[in-house]
């Protein structure tokens, strides 16, 4: 495809007029993109109940580090039942690893679960998130070109941070843009 410009570490946000219940107010990292295909996770949602030591027991892993504990995030609407591990590029599996963006990676093996509650060896951030967000050959450039999201930079503060209330603000604001003064009316013709 030519003039192709890969979104793999920026950021998705979503515009209010969206007409998906299930990407209001989203916040999402893109972790690939290529011409026939984009993958995110979504960074703003915590999924209530489940948190990290309770997938890791069902596992049968070892529980974190004492005081280590997080919240686990919904990534998105697509394999909501397969987990992947956001993190920083300083731990990497081979062959399994994605990394993207700004030193970040995804990993969505079983030794990322147990690196990642490991303050020693294993990555200096992380998040767990179930399922991720997909678009096939030309959609997401077609949602950008209909003005369904925003694209800013990552800023791994953000996507890390436990903040997820304000996120979608912060990523507005980020790029100058007052989440108040935005319309719902905007967008699909």
């Amino acid at each position: 495809m030519d003039g192709f410009s890969s979104l793999a570490g920026r950021l998705l946000i979503a515009m209010p007029g969206i007409d998906d219940d299930r990407f209001r107010q989203a916040v999402i990292l893109v972790c690939a993109h290529g011409p026939d295909h984009a993958m995110g996770v979504r960074i703003d949602q915590p999924l209530v109940g489940i948190d990290l030591s309770t997938v890791l027991e069902k596992l049968d892993l070892p529980p974190p580090a004492e005081g280590y504990e997080a919240q686990v995030l919904a990534g998105g609407p697509v394999e909501r039942e397969r987990g992947f591990v956001l993190h920083t590029d300083d731990w990497i599996s081979d062959g399994t690893s994605l990394a993207f963006g700004d030193g970040l990676a995804l990993t969505g093996t079983r030794d990322v679960l147990i690196a990642m509650s490991d303050p020693v060896s294993g990555p200096r951030r992380s998040r767990l998130m179930l399922g991720y967000a997909g678009w096939d050959e030309g959609q997401l450039e077609a949602e950008l070109t209909e003005n369904i999201w925003l694209t800013a930079e990552a800023d791994t503060e953000m996507v890390f941070d436990d903040d997820h209330d304000t996120k979608w603000t912060r990523a507005l604001a980020g790029i100058g843009v007052d989440a108040a003064r935005l319309s719902g009316t905007g967008g699909r013709a």
